[in-house]
């Protein structure tokens, strides 16, 4: 039975996690720096469909077919991860340049009844990674429209999927149990933001109406991870 585990509230540093659970000392781990004069052009990554983005969000609707994925996939949670005052907070990094926010969107192949599931499967999990950066000034009619979460869109921070290019990697799980079960994919578009949403904790409050402290919601990146990277290329 996997241990239970908190980012919030264990003591201990990455640096120990493989102590209590191995796989975080795998050769397959999350978050990585994307270093781009390495990544191969891949063919077979295709522009992505994205099913149910367009419609009030509703978790159990959101869908994700096409990009080189193996099957069908659905949405289970979306999080994020940030500094403090508007600093470095993304995980993954690009030629060693962090962002100040990204957001996770995270998916099962459809035949899985839980995340849990999922995780004994190699390409069992889907994660979108999307950077954001910070753009001054800047008013951001879509980020305001998220107050009135009844009325939330994906689309509305999101760009249309056939104009999205991305990296594309295998990896895990960026807390205990560090699970290899994840194909991430990191767009090159970045979401704008401003400072003052991402100091004042804009999303945090709103989305997940709990107050914790978000300077610790980062795994730096992982030296382990062996697999190459590769990117897809739309015009």
């Amino acid at each position: 039975k996997q241990q239970h585990w908190s980012l919030l509230t264990s003591s201990s540093f990455p640096s120990e996690w493989k102590n209590n659970f191995p796989n975080c000392g795998g050769q397959r781990q999350s978050p990585i720096n994307i270093i781009t004069r390495k990544v191969k052009h891949d063919p077979k990554l295709t522009s992505f469909i994205f099913d149910g983005h367009e419609n009030v969000f509703n978790m159990s609707s959101v869908r994700l077919r096409g990009g080189g994925l193996p099957a069908t996939y659905k949405a289970v949670q979306f999080h994020l991860h940030w500094g403090e005052n508007g600093g470095q907070g993304s995980e993954h990094s690009v030629d060693g340049e962090c962002y100040p926010m990204e957001l996770h969107i995270v998916h099962i192949k459809e035949k899985y009844g839980s995340l849990g599931d999922a995780l004994n499967d190699s390409t069992g999990v889907a994660a979108l990674a999307f950077f954001f950066e910070v753009l001054i000034p800047l008013v951001i009619e879509a980020l305001g429209k998220v107050r009135e979460i009844e009325d939330f869109k994906l689309t509305d921070i999101i760009p249309q999927a056939n104009k999205l290019n991305y990296y594309r990697y295998l990896g895990s799980l960026t807390t205990p149990g560090c699970d290899q079960a994840v194909v991430w994919t990191v767009f090159q578009q970045t979401l704008p933001i401003s400072k003052k949403q991402v100091q004042r904790d804009f999303f945090f409050f709103l989305l997940f109406n709990t107050d914790y402290n978000h300077q610790y919601l980062r795994r730096m990146k992982a030296d382990l991870n062996s697999n190459a990277s590769f990117f897809s290329c739309f015009s």
